[in-house]
């Protein structure tokens, strides 16, 4: 039965301490969290290959949208964006506490809404500093000319965010949504970018999964990963949390089977994990002659190569390096070659006639599914296991917690070092201080407001302001 934390527990967490980051343990930490939560197996990727699953730097609160499940906080769209000096210490913090190789995501807000030579530089530190960015959009203002700019910077991975929630108007359901993936996997194409799409899984399109899954492998010669993220009560959107609809609740056994479903065959999810069962599910699937086949059925030989890969690099952004990769690692490891040249055959044996028919062109097509928690509902097994950080200008922090506090790590003031002295970004105001502000707070209005606030200005006379306080952290506060 899940223990939840209390309102207590969740404002006395703390973000990791940066004086006391340690990359070099950074592996042996996150398998001593899966030990102490029941979550180490032959199968999990934390703490064996990954000290950490990805750290979120937000690089701007501004959004060019407002979504139906928006995690952002309700003062968010009304700060302003952190110096650059202060997103290039958090990069060096990100490395100081996981090491190279890190997935650091680039994202906000919508980060493509700073300056794009600032932008660039965000990128282009991460790749100096030996990490992987991915940059996560909702496309808008993601264009050809930004994303062939930010590739030759070092950027590996582009997410296009797109889904119902977004209410872009214009489009009734997720499959007229197409159109709009479509644009954004012709901006990407022929760029040395690992193609992501993300979308939030809710009520109202929870059925619409299965075709979604046929859309993507109808793509797979550009889009290499999907993300399916699911509903959360946190943060400043109006949905709220997830109801049943037709006997199926939005929840991570349910979207495995509709992947399926839309695969028209079996997707392994559980071959290969990292962090929490609850939290994330991953399945590797190949795409041949347009028709989708399992990778990892073979739960012991997937552990295997886990176990025997820890240090074998992919470069996911360039395929065949990662080829070249995996054929090193046989070449190095004979006693592998044997369920190698097993599973290999296997596999060929089962793609015989969709290979003759593609002409031998294999694409790799990852699911993934993210199971967000509700802000009051935040279980301790799931937080000490957390794969998904936030770089706070504190340290690294679960991205659970971190929705469930914003406006604790958001609406405070920022140190910036100078040759002489320590000065405070004050984010409402976006100048440098002498004096440390005690107290920050917002004042909301009909152009700021985003969410909840908007939806309850828009019906004020006058258009009213009201404070920026977020609306989970008051609950707790008052639990």
């Amino acid at each position: 039965m899940a223990s939840y934390l209390s309102a207590a527990e969740i404002r006395a967490i703390s973000p990791e301490n940066p004086a006391q980051a340690d990359s070099s343990t950074a592996v042996v930490r996150a398998r001593e969290r899966m030990r102490a939560h029941g979550q180490w197996h032959a199968n999990q990727a934390l703490g064996r290959r990954y000290g950490v699953g990805c750290v979120a730097l937000e690089v701007t609160q501004r959004c060019n949208l407002d979504c139906t499940l928006c995690y952002l906080s309700e003062s968010s769209e009304a700060l302003k964006d952190i110096p650059l000096v202060e997103v290039f210490r958090r990069i060096d913090m990100i490395l100081a506490h996981y090491g190279p190789n890190t997935d650091v995501q680039v994202t906000g807000g919508d980060p493509t809404l700073r300056d794009p030579a600032e932008l660039t530089a965000i990128i282009a530190r991460i790749h100096a500093r030996g990490m992987r960015s991915s940059l996560f959009t909702n496309g808008i203002k993601a264009s050809r000319d930004l994303l062939e700019r930010l590739a030759a910077a070092g950027l590996t991975d582009v997410a296009f965010h797109v889904d119902m929630t977004q209410e872009r108007a214009g489009y009734a359901d997720e499959t007229a949504l197409n159109a709009v993936r479509l644009e954004y996997i012709e901006r990407a194409r022929g760029l040395a970018l690992h193609v992501v799409f993300n979308t939030t899984v809710f009520d109202g399109n929870l059925a619409q999964v299965p075709d979604l899954v046929r859309f993507f492998v109808s793509q797979a010669e550009v889009v290499q990963f999907v993300s399916f993220q699911l509903q959360a009560a946190t943060g400043r959107g109006v949905l709220g949390t997830r109801e049943v609809q037709d006997a199926q609740v939005v929840n991570p056994d349910t979207i495995a089977r509709l992947i399926a479903q839309g695969a028209a065959g079996p997707v392994s999810f559980g071959s290969i994990q990292a962090g929490h069962r609850d939290c994330n599910r991953y399945a590797a699937t190949f795409v041949v002659n347009h028709r989708l086949h399992d990778v990892f059925a073979d739960q012991a030989l997937a552990g295997r190569w886990l176990e025997s890969m820890q240090a074998v690099r992919f470069e996911r952004n360039q395929r065949w390096r990662a080829v070249g990769a995996v054929l090193g690692w046989w070449l190095a490891n004979p006693r592998e070659l044997w369920g190698g040249a097993q599973w290999f055959a296997r596999t060929v044996g089962q793609l015989r006639h969709d290979l003759l028919a593609a002409r031998g062109r294999v694409y790799k097509l990852s699911f993934f599914i993210h199971n967000f928690m509700d802000a009051c509902s935040l279980e301790h097994d799931r937080i000490g296991t957390c794969s998904f950080m936030v770089a706070t200008g504190e340290g690294p922090i679960s991205m659970c917690l971190h929705n469930a506090r914003r406006d604790d790590f958001l609406l405070q003031a920022t140190p910036v070092a100078e040759a002489t002295r320590i000065r405070f970004w004050n984010p409402v105001t976006g100048s440098l201080q002498d004096e440390k502000p005690e107290k920050l707070a917002v004042a909301l209005t009909r152009k700021n407001a985003r969410g909840r606030t908007r939806a309850s200005l828009a019906a004020a006379p006058g258009g009213r302001t009201v404070s920026g306080l977020h609306r989970a952290r008051a609950a707790q506060e008052n639990a």
